[in-house]
């Protein structure tokens, strides 16, 4: 067992990366709570890809640099969420269909700008990310998205929660509806840059989204749901590195694989209407 972790215990680069996946683990798992609570899952994926050409613009003016490719990935989110809400807003189209339609163009867009000046190898980073050359800039970044989203999420904790479960009642009683949506997205945005360097715009989603989707397995309210998730992902983030640096693999794949296996547990075995749970109780109502 020491042996297994020694790679933490020798290693700076695997010190920094197992930090940020604390981080972000941290920090998206309650955006990713509420994104299920919504019936919004697809529309974190969406600005995921969403981020690549801010970051692909980016890149061509400053090179691999992580703060202006973040930043550019910042705004490019905004911009792709901004742009899905006018046209829900104004057309009869739902809004999953405009995050589908938007991402689709902002991918397309990203990869033919790196591309166009770039490398493959520069494609493969931005696409999959690096979470092993996380430096300390990266962490601060990190560690500063994930306070802000909680500090955040603490300050508009029911607002969010009600418009989540019943956005009608708060519209009727004059509540920040459309503010606390807004901020839900900024800070969805925010959490899937951070994630860019560590696990690229392909799978930067991937501990946001799993962990909160097994958690729902788990759980039964919403905060003990988001301290699941965020376990969830700490753990998978911890598993995912020593994987990928014992057998020599990606890191990004590894940590998302873990997560996803994860899920697929606790569909099997989740106290909360996991497939085996509910064939245990059919078949004892069944011998009553």
């Amino acid at each position: 067992m020491i042996e297994l972790l020694q790679p933490f215990v020798e290693f700076g680069f695997m010190r920094r990366a197992l930090v940020a996946t604390l981080a972000l683990s941290l920090g998206a798992a309650p955006i990713g709570c509420l994104l299920v609570l919504r019936r919004m899952s697809l529309a974190g994926d969406a600005l995921a890809h969403a981020v690549l050409p801010g970051a692909a613009v980016a890149y061509l003016i400053a090179g691999l640099s992580f703060p202006a490719m973040s930043a550019g990935g910042f705004v490019a989110g905004l911009i792709v969420a901004l742009a899905a809400g006018f046209v829900t807003r104004n057309t009869p189209q739902r809004e999953d269909a405009s995050f589908a339609a938007f991402y689709l163009i902002a991918l397309a867009l990203g990869v033919l700008l790196v591309s166009w000046r770039g490398s493959q190898v520069d494609l493969m980073h931005l696409l999959f990310g690096s979470v092993l050359a996380a430096d300390d800039a990266a962490l601060l970044q990190t560690a500063g998205v994930a306070s802000l989203t909680l500090f955040a999420l603490a300050l508009a904790w029911r607002p969010l929660v009600l418009e989540s479960c019943d956005p009608g009642f708060l519209r009727s009683v004059g509540g920040p509806g459309a503010t606390v949506h807004a901020l839900l997205l900024v800070l969805l945005v925010a959490n899937l840059v951070s994630a860019f360097q560590a696990l690229g715009t392909l799978m930067a989603v991937g501990l946001m989204m799993l962990p909160a989707a097994a958690a729902r397995f788990w759980a039964a309210g919403l905060a003990a749901m988001c301290s699941v998730a965020a376990a969830i992902g700490a753990a998978s983030g911890a598993i995912g590195l020593l994987w990928s640096y014992h057998a020599e693999l990606p890191s990004g794949p590894c940590i998302v694989l873990v997560c996803g296996l994860a899920y697929l547990g606790s569909v099997l075995f989740g106290r909360r209407d996991g497939v085996l749970v509910r064939r245990v109780q059919a078949a004892h109502h069944l011998q009553r």
